[in-house]
């Protein structure tokens, strides 16, 4: 039975890069966690949930534009089975990802006020982290 306190997450799987946001202790509000590499974002993921708690982990789930499964759903699911090995009981919900990661990309530019030229690896990653986040609202919002 998943743990009835805690926080909810999400990820943005990514075979290189995994954006993680979490909600606060209340599970009301997103807030971006990190960007890691796949092992370890599921070595965080077990650190959040010794720490706080997971009651949920909302994972991107990659459809074709036509909303069709393909190539990238298996490797999304091959990575569901690693956290729930690693996690435990935790519910782990499938989300429509289509255009999360566009629109992180379109947030973060329009409120980068300083226009400076980031390193492409830590722009990508705060891009991740932001896919991660507007799952989790959206999520949050359909609750």
């Amino acid at each position: 039975m998943p743990d009835a306190r805690g926080r909810i997450a999400a990820i943005d799987y990514g075979t290189k890069r995994v954006g993680v946001a979490v909600t606060d202790p209340l599970g009301l509000f997103p807030q971006p966690y990190g960007t890691f590499a796949p092992a370890e974002a599921v070595a965080a993921l077990q650190q959040l949930q010794a720490d706080d708690g997971l009651r949920v982990i909302v994972v991107g789930w990659p459809l074709t534009a036509d909303g069709e499964e393909g190539r990238a759903t298996q490797r999304v699911q091959q990575y569901i089975n690693r956290l729930r090995n690693a996690l435990g009981p935790v519910d782990l919900v499938k989300w429509d990802e289509r255009y999360t990661t566009i629109e992180a990309r379109e947030r973060l530019h329009a409120t980068d006020r300083s226009k400076k030229r980031l390193h492409r690896r830590t722009h990508q990653g705060r891009v991740d982290e932001a896919a991660a986040g507007l799952m989790l609202q959206e999520f949050l919002n359909q609750r």
